[in-house]
């Protein structure tokens, strides 16, 4: 499981993105410098446009919002009320939701953050018979996933875990909003949201 989440940090992480796009675009702009040798030396500056490409890297900033989920979703502005309300003092909210419709299984990182008391990502949309996956980063210490008070649903991982790789699944049929929280860290903003829509 660990290789697994190397990789996600690999595939999202938007360092290793712009690396890649920047080595791209220099590549391109080398070919062009070539061609300067002789009177396509014009061409060697078109190659530099190339170069621009990276800021197309740029797009991958998306992803960052998907870290959480292995496919990736969009980041939406509309967020309930309710879940606004209660992910107000979270780590790694950021007043939108991730809206992951039309997936069978979405990935939510426990133990987030600089100090691993997050969810990400913290507040996610769903479809009807979704199946969300908590997976533990293993930073922060020992952290658990319950429902809380006003949840539409009662779920709980049963323990508190500091392994990483350990994995909790849930699946929510019913439509609602789904409030939940890390028991340990509640108090340090370790809180989570979802929107369970009709499918």
């Amino acid at each position: 499981m660990s290789d697994k989440l190397s990789r996600r940090r690999y595939v999202a992480g938007t360092g290793a993105a712009l690396t890649v796009g920047t080595l791209a675009g220099c590549s391109g702009g080398g070919d062009g410098g070539d061609g300067s040798d002789g009177s396509d030396g014009s061409d060697g500056s078109d190659g530099s446009d190339g170069s621009d490409g990276s800021d197309g890297s740029d797009g991958s900033d998306g992803s960052d919002g998907s870290d959480g989920g292995d496919s990736g979703g969009s980041a939406a502005d509309d967020v309930p009320s309710e879940i606004d309300e209660y992910l107000t003092d979270a780590r790694q909210y950021d007043g939108t939701i991730m809206d992951y419709t039309g997936q069978d299984e979405v990935t939510v990182a426990v133990g987030a953050g600089d100090v691993g008391f997050a969810f990400d990502p913290a507040a996610i949309r769903i479809d009807s018979s979704t199946t969300v996956v908590w997976e533990w980063t293993g930073e922060g210490g020992g952290h658990n996933v319950a429902s809380a008070e006003n949840s539409e649903s009662d779920f709980d991982n049963g323990e508190t875990v500091n392994e990483e790789g350990y994995t909790f699944e849930q699946s929510f049929d019913n439509t609602g909003i789904q409030l939940y929280e890390c028991t340990p860290h509640q108090a340090n903003g370790m809180l989570g949201a979802i929107e369970v829509v009709e499918a």
